[in-house]
């Protein structure tokens, strides 16, 4: 029973309830507000045991680490986005893995996380009761409409910028009809997140603590696993880290209900799986035969070999990096998770390998996340190998997973006879994937050695108990050959656990939930492998790279060069008033193939670390227009034809081609020099990989002089950290590096500066203009 000093003054439930061993670590984030008291008060009255922090005494990782049953974020002053500290962060993480309130501004984090805007509602209030309309869900459940609720506010989330994700929980009643007015409160659609704009924790509020009380007998990460758990929708029987099975748990079966179960939670995935997969056979278009067909067109993404990859891992042990929104074992992890994201990080922190769990039903994943992760991964320089981590008995999952995009595929030696094993391993190396064979014991062991399989995972975990034994791996390490590359799997979670491996000649370690739930993947997977490998992370800034456009004259390129000139851009489209005749042209590439620079470049390559660790496409194409001993040839043309394009290319002897119309992006593809493309900020596909090898942004056709507005650019490279450009637009020795400037924290996402009108005088390039633009670019820092 709580403290008898916690007292219910309000007129409503004095009595405090018993403890609730479902609420025994719930976190309550500070946003240092008085009102955080009532609400850790209602909490404690209704059973939970709860911990206070303020919300910029605490890390993200320090509340992982204190792995909460529930999140409740507290009113406090100011606006979500400069006063909420570590509240929005906290959200986001653990949204989709456990129960999260938000009252007053927790509400408005929960508003602004999901894409919504909090904005002024026209009123201020303080200490002003108004009755509360509702939709009798979620924390309303069994509640009366029209309860008197306090409210201190003058900020609301928005309707018209409401995200899809969320609903409308609560309002406040508008017009003679009862229409939605001030949003009072929201919830996630999906994810077990709800929030409240008034103030439940008010002596004034009616019914307040019936609505911590509900929200405390929640369940789970989502609105459907809730349900289940309260028994308004049938669930499976779930595995828990503990005993194995929610309820109780005999040798070879689970007990639910009462009921002795003889099939594990492997035979009841096995046959769901097959039930599905015979379904999907039967749809027009993803039959076998269409399967077949596609994959005879050549459609199948490149791959590249899965052994091999292992052995070129940037660390002394491989990391096998997993994306998995949830365990048959451990329920959701991370739910909210975008897979292809995740995988970048992953790639970019050094994996050798993207495991991607497949199963729907258990594990939350789909082939669509396969086919996303590897999309995502295209133009990698050492790019990881892709793995179907899958429940496979059927040729039908193999030849899908290669035309998503797989390298490999899970074969598990516990839910296969030996026949079927022999057959489907045959079939995927007819496909040039090499799978892993995952074992458990030493007779499952002695099958994937005689199957000649040359990557072999042991699984830590039983399938059938779902027990972990970090020991399995080793004990089985005897009855390989040196040649076979063996891989721990499961269980997995920090340096100690892989340490010992390494000494037993352990080749790789499969991770998964460890790193879904970490906050700073780098830093995980440095500590994890004992890494002493130095981050590009931290490299020098490298030198900002200059072209000049629209040059007309040999002269004006020979001064370029002598100022440091990186590139020289020649204007080949007809009518526009710099093109240059193909004479003029020609003399122009000469004098730039022939002039050395007066000081060479860095060679990146040559400093950076000699591992097969992936760089980011843009990052690594960025590198083709760094010529260490002379400046490089550009041609610039608009909607010619790509006949013309590549004949000119040939007789110019162009180092790049520069793109500066509508033509398709996969003209990159058949032109085979380097191709820089122009772009808006908001145009499709300015980031696609594996087509231009670099944008350039600029403001209109080019040449104009008018500036580039630097918001929409700022705000495209947060968004994709992997984004280099070359900027372009209005610039001029006086602004370059007040507008790179403005760019900020982003800056160096910016590989090059292009200038056209700003190195003119009266319509001619100026020589002294050129080169001080050079010299002010090349000064920045």
């Amino acid at each position: 029973m709580p403290s008898l000093d916690l007292i219910d003054h309000s007129p409503y439930h004095p009595s405090p309830s018993a403890k609730l061993s479902s609420a025994s670590n719930l976190i309550l984030i500070d946003n240092y507000d008085s009102f955080t008291w009532n609400v850790y008060q209602y909490l404690v009255l209704e059973g939970a045991t709860v911990t206070v922090y303020r919300n910029d005494e605490i890390s993200l990782e320090q509340l992982i680490e204190r792995r909460p049953t529930q999140l409740v974020v507290s009113p406090g002053p100011g606006h979500p986005d400069s006063d909420a500290g570590i509240s929005c962060e906290a959200i986001s993480h653990f949204s989709g893995q456990i129960p999260v309130l938000g009252v007053c501004m927790g509400e408005q984090c929960i508003f602004k996380v999901f894409g919504g805007r909090v904005d002024v509602t026209g009123e201020v209030l303080h200490g002003k009761t108004s009755p509360l309309r509702h939709d009798d869900k979620g924390v309303y459940e069994g509640l009366p409409q029209d309860l008197p609720v306090t409210r201190y506010h003058s900020l609301a989330g928005t309707h018209a910028t409401l995200p899809d994700c969320l609903e409308v929980s609560s309002w406040i009643a508008s017009g003679p009809d009862g229409d939605k007015g001030i949003i009072m409160g929201v919830r996630h659609k999906t994810l077990l997140v709800e929030g409240v704009q008034f103030h439940p924790e008010s002596i004034l509020t009616a019914e307040g603590r019936s609505m911590l009380k509900n929200f405390l007998h929640m369940h789970g990460g989502t609105w459907a696993e809730n349900a289940a758990v309260q028994g308004q929708m049938p669930i499976e029987p779930r595995i828990s880290e503990q005993s194995g099975v929610s309820g109780e748990e005999g040798n070879g079966g689970t007990k639910v209900n009462g009921v002795k179960s003889t099939e594990s939670i492997l035979d009841r995935i096995y046959r769901r799986r097959r039930q599905a997969v015979e379904a999907q056979k039967d749809i027009p278009s993803q039959k076998l035969s269409d399967l077949q067909e596609l994959y005879n067109l050549g459609l199948s993404p490149p791959q590249i070999s899965f052994p091999d990859r292992l052995r070129s891992s940037p660390y002394s042990l491989s990391l096998m990096a997993e994306i998995k929104r949830a365990s048959p074992s451990k329920g959701p992890i991370a739910m909210h998770i975008c897979a292809p994201a995740q995988a970048r990080k992953y790639a970019m922190a050094g994996a050798s390998v993207i495991s991607v769990l497949t199963e729907p039903e258990w594990f939350k994943g789909s082939i669509d996340d396969l086919r996303a992760v590897r999309q995502s991964l295209e133009g990698l320089k050492y790019r990881p190998a892709v793995l179907r981590k899958e429940f496979i008995f059927d040729e039908y999952q193999i030849l899908e997973a290669r035309l998503a995009g797989a390298d490999t595929i899970l074969l598990i030696v516990k839910m296969l006879d030996g026949s079927t094993l022999e057959r489907l391993y045959a079939y995927s190396q007819t496909l040039g994937m090499e799978p892993l064979v995952e074992v458990n014991n030493t007779m499952e062991m002695e099958i994937a050695v005689k199957l000649g399989a040359k990557v072999i995972g042991v699984n830590n975990r039983n399938l059938i108990s779902f027990e972990v034994d970090l020991g399995t791996t080793s004990r089985l390490m005897d009855k390989v050959s040196s040649s076979t590359i063996v891989c721990a799997l499961s269980g997995i979670s920090g340096p100690e656990d892989v340490r010992v491996y390494r000494s037993h000649g352990v080749r790789g370690v499969l991770v998964g939930e460890a790193l879904m739930r970490s906050s700073n993947i780098n830093t995980f997977v440095s500590n994890l492998l004992d890494s002493s490998i130095e981050r590009n992370d931290g490299n020098p800034q490298p030198e900002i790279l200059v072209k000049i456009c629209g040059t007309r004259t040999p002269e004006a390129a020979r001064v370029a060069i002598e100022a440091g000139v990186d590139m020289v851009g020649i204007i080949l489209v007809e009518g526009r008033s710099r093109y240059v005749t193909p004479e003029v042209a020609s003399a122009i590439s000469r004098v730039v193939h022939q002039t050395s620079r007066p000081h060479k470049l860095q060679d990146l390559e040559a400093v950076q670390n000699n591992t097969s660790q992936a760089s980011g496409y843009f990052e690594h194409t960025a590198g083709y227009f760094r010529h260490p001993g002379r400046a490089l040839i550009v041609g610039v043309f608009q909607n010619q034809s790509l006949d013309y394009v590549l004949a000119q290319q040939r007789l110019l002897n162009l180092d790049a081609v520069q793109l500066h119309g509508s033509e398709p992006v996969e003209w990159a593809t058949l032109i085979p020099v380097p191709v820089i493309r122009r772009f808006a900020a908001t145009d499709s596909g300015l980031g696609t990989r594996g087509y231009h090898s670099l944008p350039l942004l600029d403001s209109a056709v080019g040449g104009t002089g008018t500036p580039l507005d630097m918001k929409p650019v700022r705000k495209l490279l947060e968004q994709d950290a992997g984004l280099r450009i070359i900027l372009a637009g209005g610039l001029h020795p006086g602004n370059v590096v007040d507008l790179l400037n403005e760019l900020q924290s982003v800056r160096g996402q910016v590989v090059a500066v292009d200038v056209s009108s700003g190195v003119e005088h009266e319509g001619s390039q100026s020589h002294e203009k050129i080169q001080a633009f050079i010299q002010a670019a090349k000064e920045y820092i």
